[in-house]
């Protein structure tokens, strides 16, 4: 593409998600990070009901502390339409006499949804099928590193270091609790950690220390999830956080570093609200006081994590470590990342421009990979079953 003419981005931020409120920060910390030449910012936001507006007013982070944002002026009801002809937004759908729709075209769509219907391979479903390149992972490696259960099974498969756990679904713990409260307990000693298996920014998850703990904890979870992981806590360990950025075969591993947390991890409270700008005000060391044969290990399992779980673009994971004990566990795969790790990248020597017109840059790698594919493939097969007639019926109509 041309760097001579400006690229429509669209930031997609919000969402139906439990991580609304989170997505709408990084959505707003993604646009005020690109370079004003070169680039024309559409803002796209989707309300918690899940219903999407574009327009000037959404620019702006303040705007969303005012209870009327979507019938300002300026705001309008749009939508991604998955017609390759459309190949982005249509401003006002529901177009009436006395006004019209309008077809805006976008360059690239850059996701900045958490969690579901966001992080989990919906949205990037709906880019592929409009054919517009999006940045961040595909559908298959979003939904994979979405969902903790079937992540473990993949880096374990991969030989990279996972804690045990114990996965079950909400209708098992709705049928036979006592049981499931039993198996746990001759799997683990506490303390242990509830999770819901496909929730981020630390929502549902809670500390057990007691069997009293485990059962409270377990019924927050269900609320989030269908399925829900036990995993033993990591006692006397700390976090360590890495973030991986690239496609193909060409990887980066950034800067590491160790949130200081509260009560063993960080809580949604402990990531958002200390401070104003999410978890870049966190309190944290940077980099991280491990070894340099430690350091390097965990930066090589980030990227090898990457590549097992399809990854493309950027993302933050995270780890729980006893440096004492040479003890490397990987936790977590954000597909995603709060702030975009911009805090990382930073130690590394990217600005946030640099770092999001690379993913920009990344993003159509990716779609030019994408368009070798031949999806055009015509036959005979429709006119020969019209001539013989459809098997598995019972007979002629």
């Amino acid at each position: 593409m041309s760097s001579r003419r400006r690229q429509t981005i669209a930031v997609i931020f919000g969402g139906r998600s439990v991580e609304h409120d989170v997505s709408i920060v990084t959505g707003h910390q993604i646009m005020k990070a690109f370079p004003a030449d070169g680039y024309e910012i559409l803002p796209v936001f989707i309300t918690r009901d899940g219903r999407w507006f574009t327009g000037e007013p959404l620019l702006e982070l303040q705007n969303f502390q005012a209870e009327d944002l979507i019938q300002r002026d300026g705001v309008q009801a749009c939508l991604l339409s998955p017609d390759t002809r459309h190949h982005g937004l249509i401003i006002n759908p529901l177009a009436s006499r006395f006004s019209k729709s309008i077809v805006k075209r976008i360059d690239v769509v850059f996701p900045a949804l958490h969690g579901s219907h966001g992080e989990d391979g919906s949205l990037q479903g709906l880019l592929e099928l409009a054919d517009i390149p999006y940045v961040g992972y595909a559908t298959l490696g979003s939904a994979l590193a979405n969902d903790k259960v079937i992540t473990k099974i993949i880096l374990r498969q991969a030989g990279l270091p996972v804690l045990d756990d114990y996965a079950f679904f909400r209708d098992q713990w709705l049928d036979e609790p006592d049981a499931i409260i039993a198996a746990i307990g001759e799997e683990f000693e506490f303390p242990l950690f509830v999770k819901p298996a496909t929730l981020g920014s630390s929502i549902g998850i809670g500390r057990a220390d007691s069997p009293e703990l485990l059962r409270a904890n377990i019924d927050i979870a269900a609320n989030f999830d269908r399925r829900i992981l036990v995993e033993p806590a990591v006692t006397g360990g700390i976090e360590i956080n890495c973030s991986v950025i690239g496609y193909g075969e060409r990887y980066e591993a950034s800067t590491l570093e160790q949130p200081l947390s509260w009560d063993d991890f960080l809580s949604y409270e402990d990531k958002y609200l200390r401070g104003s700008e999410g978890m870049k005000s966190a309190e944290r060391l940077i980099p991280a006081p491990l070894s340099p044969e430690l350091t390097d290990r965990i930066k090589q399992t980030s990227i090898s994590a990457f590549k097992a779980v399809d990854g493309r673009g950027i993302a933050r994971i995270d780890y729980l470590v006893r440096p004492e004990k040479d003890e490397v566990y990987l936790n977590e795969i954000n597909t995603m990342p709060g702030s975009l790790a911009f805090y990382l990248w930073q130690e590394d020597g990217y600005s946030r421009s640099d770092l999001v017109v690379k993913l920009v840059a990344l993003a159509h790698d990716a779609y030019a990979v994408k368009r070798r594919n031949i999806y055009d493939y015509q036959t005979n097969l429709v006119e020969l079953a019209g001539q013989r007639g459809l098997k598995g019926g019972k007979g002629k109509r």
